[in-house]
């Protein structure tokens, strides 16, 4: 099989991708690109007409959606422990928390970022602020399944954790933690102490610096 290529930022939603196959022990080949490529680099747009990353391409498959990016890779070679499979115990809780994580948790985060970090000035501060309340609200599902357990689903670390834990994470670096609870902050020290986890962050902190040259 060829080796499936990996184009994102450093710290993006991409970092699930990055994390997913270290975990999964698939070998990509990673491109750590600047920040919006959509401007900063030039050909990006013939790849992916949206712009945005990631943006995983193995072979003919091209795929553009962090979570499904996760979920591909950790399925590529045939189901492996980060996939629950049909079938299995907790499988729809699986697919639930892994689409939950950008659709519910992810979305309200770059809205926030948008209008509090990014475009402070066209003052729509209130709105971003606003669905900032939105994400915090929203952690009450992940905070409920968690108690008792260590991971979401079937008693193991899966894609599922990857994809919602990112959340967690971005939430930190963008000033969002004050009302992430104290579970969660647990579970989420859990997760970035796994070794593939420190692999993938620094390989693309090894990529976002030589871009820096």
């Amino acid at each position: 099989m060829n080796k499936p290529i990996l184009y994102s930022c450093a710290r993006s939603r991409g970092l699930r991708a990055t994390w997913a196959a270290e975990e999964a022990g698939v070998d990509i080949d990673l491109r750590i690109l600047p920040f919006p490529p959509r401007y900063l680099a030039p050909g990006y747009m013939e790849l992916n007409p949206l712009g945005t990353v990631p943006m995983l391409v193995d072979g003919e498959t091209k795929l553009t959606e962090s979570c499904a990016i996760a979920h591909y890779l950790a399925t590529r070679g045939g189901y492996t422990s980060l996939a629950i499979a049909p079938g299995e115990r907790d499988y729809g809780e699986y697919c639930d928390f892994t689409y939950h994580a950008d659709a519910t948790i992810t979305f309200p985060q770059t809205v926030y970022m948008r209008f509090c970090l990014f475009e402070k000035d066209k003052g729509l501060e209130a709105a971003g602020h606003a669905y900032a309340k939105w994400f915090h609200k929203r952690l009450v599902k992940v905070e409920q399944r968690l108690q008792g357990r260590e991971y979401l689903c079937a008693d193991r670390f899966t894609v599922a954790d990857i994809c919602v834990g990112y959340a967690l994470i971005l939430a930190e670096s963008v000033g969002l933690d004050e009302g992430v609870p104290e579970s969660l902050k647990a579970y989420r020290a859990r997760l970035t102490a796994r070794s593939a986890y420190k692999r993938a962050f620094t390989r693309e902190e090894e990529g976002r610096k030589a871009l820096a040259g």
